[in-house]
């Protein structure tokens, strides 16, 4: 379980689906049993100290009605396409469950900033985006080959990394599919690499929880 700060106060706790009873449990013990309502969302927990919790449907899996419901959809194994990007490194996959059957690590050069100035640096500067255009290329042509073969039989494609190389990647037309699928969540990691890439399959299937103590 992790946690970090959220945005407009808050903070926001990630849970591994199979821990989600208990940490409701602890949550209900804490300030009292809790109202339940539906939101856009997933789940709304309020209790009577007006402390909050926002359950958050995990990617790709189904809205649901009542708590019981929501942890078993949570349980539930389901095919993600993972795509993470930063610089010049990119990884992907396609987890089935808590598996990661399918997967691919690329790592290209790409020329980090220089502190020399005038032409020399335009002159690497240009040789940098050109470097990092070719990246995103070459990253774009692996999710043709890994992830759009499978576009069909995923319940969502979760991104991570570098918002921006996430988004040029995804803007070639061709995955469009992929793009249909993607999921509001980016995930925060690091360069990619395979062991990140089998961390990222355990926080893509995490149950994200907006936790706003009494007012």
């Amino acid at each position: 379980m992790s946690s970090r700060p959220a945005a407009g106060g808050g903070r926001w706790v990630d849970v591994d689906p199979a821990r989600t009873n208990r940490w409701v449990a602890g949550f209900t013990d804490r300030h009292g049993p809790p109202a339940i309502t539906i939101q856009e969302y997933g789940l709304l927990l309020t209790a009577p100290d007006r402390a909050s919790a926002g359950l958050h449907t995990p990617p790709g899996a189904p809205a649901t009605t009542d708590l019981d419901a929501f942890v078993a959809a949570a349980l539930a194994p389901r095919r993600i396409g993972l795509l993470l990007a930063r610089k010049g490194a990119v990884a992907m996959g396609i987890a089935e469950g808590e598996r990661l059957p399918v997967h691919k690590v690329d790592t290209r050069y790409v020329q980090g900033r220089t502190a020399a100035g005038g032409w020399s640096q335009q002159r690497f500067a240009r040789r940098r985006d050109n470097q990092a255009k070719a990246a995103l290329a070459d990253a774009a042509e692996l999710a043709v080959r890994l992830l759009l073969p499978e576009a069909d039989r995923l319940d969502a494609v979760v991104a991570g990394g570098d918002r921006r190389a996430v988004d040029a990647i995804l803007a070639d037309r061709r995955l469009d599919p992929l793009a249909a699928l993607r999921a509001e969540r980016l995930l925060d990691v690091p360069e990619p690499r395979y062991a990140v890439l089998l961390d990222a399959v355990t926080a893509a299937r995490a149950v994200r929880i907006l936790v706003r103590d009494p007012t």
